[in-house]
């Protein structure tokens, strides 16, 4: 993936000491101290250690990865002042892999690969969010859970968007009742294959 396409290490750390509430001056070397000092505040004075959780970390460039190690690895009494959850698709495994990443590799202590819900999971996903809706669980039966499930692999976002469909062309259709087939054209509808 072109490096362009990324946020860069400075924008990084702009955003982290936005979160942070301290000053983005005195460029990357500045923002990396105040950053530093901040996270030990909380940790020390505060008894507040940091949550720090990345979604789409599957985009972060090398120069972001080095400085998340750089700033684990600070010598922070010998503690963990922070916690960093790294979220994303499961080509960020491979990138972690790389030989240049080992060090932060070593300081991931929880990895956790999301396979998705299984097919019992997603009717009770389904029928948890109808009951919320305040719709009877009758009004979809068991072939179209099964259905949802094999199109989409458990997968909760597309799980949503493919009962919003079936359950707009049902009421366009005046169904009672969502089956297999309603599912079908739902899946049609988001082109999930």
């Amino acid at each position: 993936m072109p490096e362009d396409f990324l946020c860069s290490v400075a924008d990084f750390y702009k955003q982290l000491c936005a979160i942070l509430g301290v000053s983005d001056k005195g460029g990357k070397t500045g923002m990396f101290r105040a950053i530093q000092e901040q996270i030990y505040y909380l940790y020390k004075e505060k008894r507040q250690p940091l949550l720090l959780s990345i979604d789409e970390a599957q985009y972060l460039g090398t120069g972001i990865l080095n400085d998340i190690k750089m700033l684990m690895n600070y010598g922070y009494d010998s503690v963990n002042c922070f916690t960093l959850i790294l979220c994303g698709e499961s080509h960020l495994n491979d990138t972690l892999r790389k030989p240049v990443h080992e060090a932060l590799r070593q300081r991931i202590t929880v990895h956790y690969n999301y396979a998705g819900l299984s097919d019992d999971e997603v009717a009770k996903y389904i029928l948890h969010k109808l009951q919320l809706a305040g719709a009877a669980a009758s009004i979809i039966d068991p072939a179209a859970l099964a259905a949802v499930h094999s199109f989409t692999q458990g997968n909760p976002r597309l799980i949503d968007n493919l009962m919003t469909d079936a359950l707009t062309i049902g009421s366009q259709q005046s169904r009672k009742v969502i089956d297999a087939e309603t599912i079908r054209a739902a899946v049609d509808n988001q082109g999930l294959y």
